[in-house]
């Protein structure tokens, strides 16, 4: 009993290898830790940072995790993932340039139209599309596109725009919505990869 209240508390046995954690408890925090970085790669689908999270795990488990061995994680992958998490951000930056503002939009219809793609991607995750697997991920993209046009169109036409003018800026709005989220997205399954090749392959 003694010698093992000893180990448990030695400072030099790293807390993955304690005896209370079974001979598979890396292996089970490596999942875990995959897991937890492609659940926050959908994230990216309502407007949220999912990359940036996905980013933070990873370093999170980098220090916390095994060291060494196939399971451990260093610097270099947790790197990657942060240009790859820039990368996302300036390609959703860059269509959202080339959407609603180049078609004119005001600064409250640019709010607007992400605040109705944030509600429109929800509703169609949770809807979805009659699509095995890739169902609720394209209804997310399409909804979120469509929100973003609602509320693109409803601030326009509330500040007292014309109709065609209102309508041009909100199928920009769609376009730059439905292609920002679709390449941020997409560079955020490469994180999952690098996530999952790193402490699983």
């Amino acid at each position: 009993m003694i010698s093992e209240l000893s180990l448990l508390a030695a400072p030099d046995t790293a807390w993955w290898q304690a005896p209370w954690i079974a001979a598979s408890g890396a292996a089970v925090l490596a999942i875990g830790m995959v897991i937890a970085v492609a659940l926050s790669w959908a994230l990216n689908l309502i407007a949220l940072p999912g990359n940036w999270i996905a980013v933070g795990l990873m370093a999170i488990y980098a220090w916390l995790g095994p060291g060494d061995g196939r399971l451990g994680m260093g610097a270099t992958p947790v790197v990657l993932a942060f240009v790859l998490a820039a990368i996302g951000e300036g390609l959703e930056f860059l269509a959202g340039a080339a959407g609603a503002r180049r078609a004119g939009a005001s600064r409250r219809a640019t709010v607007y139209a992400l605040g109705g793609s944030m509600l429109g991607a929800f509703l169609g995750a949770v809807v979805g599309l009659p699509i095995p697997i890739l169902g609720p991920v394209l209804a997310a993209l399409l909804f979120g596109g469509a929100g973003a046009t609602v509320g693109a169109i409803y601030a326009e036409k509330t500040d007292g725009r014309p109709w065609r003018e209102s309508w041009l800026i909100g199928k920009s709005a769609f376009w730059g919505r439905t292609l920002g989220t679709a390449g941020k997205a997409g560079v955020g399954a490469l994180i999952v990869v690098v996530a999952f090749i790193t402490v699983l392959v």
